[in-house]
């Protein structure tokens, strides 16, 4: 079993020292579902909500997340980010929006937090930019997609339940 790495051997949380790492390009994919009435779906996908383009500020907003990662999570390091991409697709079958985003660099850590945080916060814009309209909006399922570079290879989540 994997040990935590943010644990010191006093039970502890520190900040990973990752200087003797060596630099690989590492990607990270992330998504997030938000669920909410059809008639709110419509609004967004026609582009008569009364606050603009929703998935314009969004996807925004998930971007700057991902970029100030670090100050949100306390012990992850701030990291020189090559690319974010946060991308929004109606799916109006399910009355939902999927939010899917990816993280790319060449470093000595992982991009995971910041491409889920960058999902998490335009699932949270979202909401935010929704809420006059609809109170019950459930953002759900913000997982790791895929990871891949580093020491501890590569990863890739299955289909979701």
């Amino acid at each position: 079993m994997s040990q935590l790495t943010h644990i010191n051997t006093q039970g502890e949380a520190h900040m990973v020292d990752v200087s003797a790492k060596t630099e690989t390009v590492r990607e990270a994919r992330a998504e997030a579902l938000v669920s909410m009435r059809a008639d709110t779906l419509k609004m967004i996908m026609d582009g008569s909500h009364h606050k603009g383009d929703v998935f314009a500020t969004a996807r925004i907003a998930g971007i700057q997340a991902a970029k100030r990662t670090w100050e949100l999570i306390p012990l992850c390091h701030p990291l020189m980010l090559s690319k974010v991409e946060v991308t929004l697709s109606a799916e109006p079958e399910t009355h939902q929006v999927r939010i899917q985003s990816r993280c790319r660099l060449t470093g000595k850590t992982g991009v995971e937090m910041e491409a889920l945080t960058a999902a998490s916060v335009a699932a949270l814009t979202l909401y935010d930019m929704c809420k006059a309209v609809q109170k019950d909006i459930v953002i759900e399922q913000v997982r790791l997609l895929s990871k891949s570079g580093g020491k501890s290879g590569d990863f890739q989540a299955g289909e979701a339940s």
